[in-house]
């Protein structure tokens, strides 16, 4: 199980830094979050969430498609050609967050990883899983509230798992760690106490 989360990992993270490296950042935009979706059409699929020099924030889905690369191999006299699987990204939809006026979750009382992304016209986006829909729901309503300086509107979604409790939200390392000394700090105390022997 730790081996196939690890291999996760590692396939997130690349998958991050190439459509960094080919789509956002020539776009001169920050990738910030992105999940993998399920679409009907070949290839893989991700949402993802970019933020521009001027802090517009968009979303777009990418398509990442393999394809091969002819590469030249050889001495100046011979050249042979063999050929290189690599992947190909692609935008195939994109829209600015200001213009999303709902997020619904569908039903928060069901595992459905499933979410509607309300625009002009509702997107509907499934997620591989609803830990990855909720992931990209606590991006969404932070950089709604950071660089559209409103509270992003969303429906049937479980708010549990979309804020934190309020003595952790937004407060950094030092809350959480001042939080752990403190329930330490009881542990100790309470280790210390003579605990009454019976007569």
């Amino acid at each position: 199980m730790d081996l196939q989360a690890t291999v996760a990992r590692l396939i997130q993270k690349y998958h991050r830094e190439e459509m960094q490296r080919v789509l956002f950042r020539p776009a001169k935009q920050k990738l910030v979050e992105f999940i993998e979706i399920e679409e009907p059409s070949q290839g893989r699929h991700f949402l993802c969430v970019s933020v521009e020099k001027n802090k517009v924030v968009q979303l777009c889905i990418v398509q990442c498609k393999m394809s091969k690369k002819s590469l030249k191999s050889g001495s100046k006299k011979s050249h042979t050609k063999r050929s290189s699987i690599h992947e190909c990204y692609r935008r195939t939809e994109n829209w600015s967050l200001e213009d999303l006026t709902l997020v619904d979750g569908r039903d928060p009382d069901v595992d459905d990883p499933c979410f509607l992304l309300h625009f002009d016209k509702v997107r509907c986006v499934n997620a591989t899983s609803s830990s990855a829909k909720y992931s990209m729901v606590r991006a969404l309503v932070t950089l709604s509230e950071r660089h559209c300086q409103r509270s992003l509107n969303l429906q049937n979604f479980d708010w549990a798992y979309i804020k934190p409790t309020s003595f952790y939200s937004n407060r950094g390392d030092c809350v959480v760690l001042s939080q752990i000394c403190f329930y330490a700090l009881n542990l100790v105390c309470l280790s210390m106490c003579p605990v009454p022997l019976d007569a």
